[in-house]
């Protein structure tokens, strides 16, 4: 029989006030750590750190007899998880922690789209389309901020794509999730098969492409490392699990879309990086847009509050 989840209450915010604050900040540390160690070599050794820690939890919790019946599956969520960090690495090079922010979180809106395809039971709604619209306007005019033959915006324009591309690779790795066995496996054995295929297949990347020996073990580069290795992807992402078993997940979507705004600011205070008219009002239909379709159910929930 499984578990009632009830609404978020004080306690559930404060955790996901602080997953928001360390999710925010870690394209501003990959990129400022990539003066001493490539951003695609970052993504692959937190990776690696946090297999081994997942790894170990398997061992001492159990889940390993399922993967038999999962391996495929775990495979191709892995790799979608790889070109995800791929696209977040590579992107960083060309545009803002912002930018990279905001665009990553259009992760839902594709989920919801492959959802609707793939499962009769996520038939999209009304609200969730208009979500979709909103979403897609404000990449759009986002994107048309960036719009320009120089140089450096054609840069960032390329970054942001990267950032687009690597949440639509989120967004499928979700519905892999969803629409196989691993819908049924331990969230650790899921988030095992995306963490170490994830780094076999960036750090064969890094070492095809030279990135391997760009190295500084600079304080910077290991706190870097160590710091989204342990606490963004071991801690944070179990703690996320553990959320989602107590508590409505439409509910926990709603604050989880702080995570861009923290970036944001994050990138515009730490790393002074400029923001255009056109990004942040795109930027907030993105946002108004996932919640939407993420939230669906709180948002109808409070539409008849307002009209009661």
């Amino acid at each position: 029989m499984s578990a009632v989840r009830k609404n978020p209450d004080a306690f559930a915010f404060q955790v996901m006030l602080g997953l928001c604050l360390i999710w925010g900040c870690q394209q501003v540390l990959i990129k400022t750590a990539a003066v001493d160690i490539a951003p695609v070599m970052q993504a692959a050794l937190r990776n690696g750190i946090a297999a081994v820690l997942v790894a170990l939890m398997l061992c001492w919790r159990g889940g390993w007899d399922q993967v038999g019946s999962t391996w495929r599956a775990g495979l191709l969520a892995g790799g979608l998880f790889g070109v995800e960090f791929l696209f977040i690495a590579e992107g960083l090079k060309l545009t803002s922690a912002a930018h990279m922010s905001v665009f990553l979180y259009t992760a839902p809106v594709f989920t919801a789209l492959g959802l609707h395809f793939r499962l009769p039971s996520e038939q999209l709604r009304f609200l969730q389309w208009l979500g979709i619209l909103l979403a897609f306007g404000g990449i759009a005019m986002a994107f048309a901020g960036g719009m320009s033959f120089e140089e450096m915006d054609g840069r960032m324009l390329l970054g942001d794509a990267f950032g687009v591309i690597a949440g639509l690779a989120w967004g499928a790795t979700t519905v892999v999730v969803r629409c196989s066995r691993l819908s049924e496996a331990p969230a650790t054995l899921t988030l095992f098969y995306q963490l170490a295929v994830g780094f076999a297949g960036l750090l064969l990347i890094a070492l095809l492409s030279g990135q391997i020996g760009a190295v500084s073990l600079t304080p910077l580069a290991m706190g870097s490392v160590l710091f989204q290795g342990v606490v963004v992807s071991f801690i944070s992402y179990l703690t996320w699990f553990w959320l989602l078993r107590k508590y409505l997940a439409s509910n926990l979507a709603v604050f989880s879309f702080i995570t861009p705004l923290f970036g944001v600011t994050f990138g515009v205070l730490l790393l002074d990086e400029p923001l255009s008219v056109n990004f942040v009002i795109g930027a907030l239909l993105v946002l108004l847009g996932v919640v939407l379709v993420s939230a669906e159910p709180w948002v109808k929930q409070q539409l008849r509050k307002l009209v009661g």
